[in-house]
């Protein structure tokens, strides 16, 4: 279940790809798919693995274009290990609100994308999110360790990537259907899965992702742009490093970064020539 599309990000193949935050790799799949070199990006072991694990079954079953590759890493999005300009295009998906610093991780990411590379950034859309925050204390930090920190504007954000050195284009919202699943589970208490209203809609999840049929896609388009349970945001990178701005507090919540110490999965980290 993709929330970036690919079209609005200008995803070629021979781009370098980082995506940040990968989890279980579903947007490093898509783009390797595209014939993109995408470096899978997360602080989760397990996650990694199982990325690595699915990218060697994509080879085996000829899913992978030629000449394409993935590799992964495990780094701390505010302080990443890669060379100042290293990436094509960045993905970010649901990521920003489990980071205290997220000024600090946008500075990251825009230092490590190239002059006149594109970032995808997907966060929760505020209507759908401030509902789920309304609904149950225990669906967001600090009940919940690693959660969410934060409900984002499109104003807060927008403004975020600005300041980064980031020219904000596009956005666009996703996974409007998704949105009722997570007002019902905080309505029972989140980690209530067994819950037959759970089980009930995460089966019919299931069918429209599965199926896509026309019923599902007419009522995600019609009702995306209000409910969409993800805002997409798109945003160039200044076409020349002089035309970065530099903020002063950027120095500041980067030196908080590496304070904050890295984790990694013991991999030789190499970005893509």
């Amino acid at each position: 279940m993709e929330t970036v599309d690919y079209r609005r990000l200008e995803l070629a193949p021979g781009h370098r790809v980082l995506d940040l935050g990968c989890g279980f790799g579903r947007h490093a799949f898509g783009a390797l798919r595209r014939g993109a070199d995408v470096l899978a990006c997360d602080l989760g072991r397990s996650e990694l693995a199982e990325v690595r694990d699915m990218v060697a079954a994509m080879r085996d079953a000829g899913e992978i274009p030629a000449g394409a590759f993935a590799i992964t890493v495990g780094a701390d999005a505010r302080r990443l290990p890669f060379a100042d300009g290293g990436f094509d295009r960045i993905i970010a998906a649901e990521v920003l609100e489990h980071i205290d610093d997220d000024g600090a991780a946008l500075a990251e990411l825009a230092r490590v994308l190239r002059p006149g590379g594109v970032l995808a950034v997907t966060v929760p859309s505020w209507l759908p999110e401030k509902l789920c925050w309304l609904l149950s204390e225990e669906y967001h930090a600090p009940a919940v360790p690693g959660g969410h920190v934060r409900i984002y504007t499109l104003r807060r954000l927008r403004a975020l990537l600005r300041e980064a050195g980031l020219l904000p284009l596009g956005r666009h919202r996703a996974h409007a259907l998704h949105s009722p699943y997570w007002w019902l589970r905080c309505a029972v208490g989140p980690g209530d899965d067994d819950h037959r209203l759970v089980r009930a809609y995460h089966r019919l999840l299931c069918w429209e992702i599965e199926r896509r049929p026309l019923i599902a896609r007419v009522a995600e388009r019609l009702l995306r742009p209000l409910l969409g349970k993800s805002v997409a945001l798109y945003a160039v990178k200044a076409p020349t490093a002089a035309a970065v701005p530099r903020p002063a507090a950027r120095a500041g919540r980067r030196e908080a970064g590496r304070a904050a110490g890295q984790r990694d999965t013991g991999r030789d980290v190499r970005v893509p020539a």
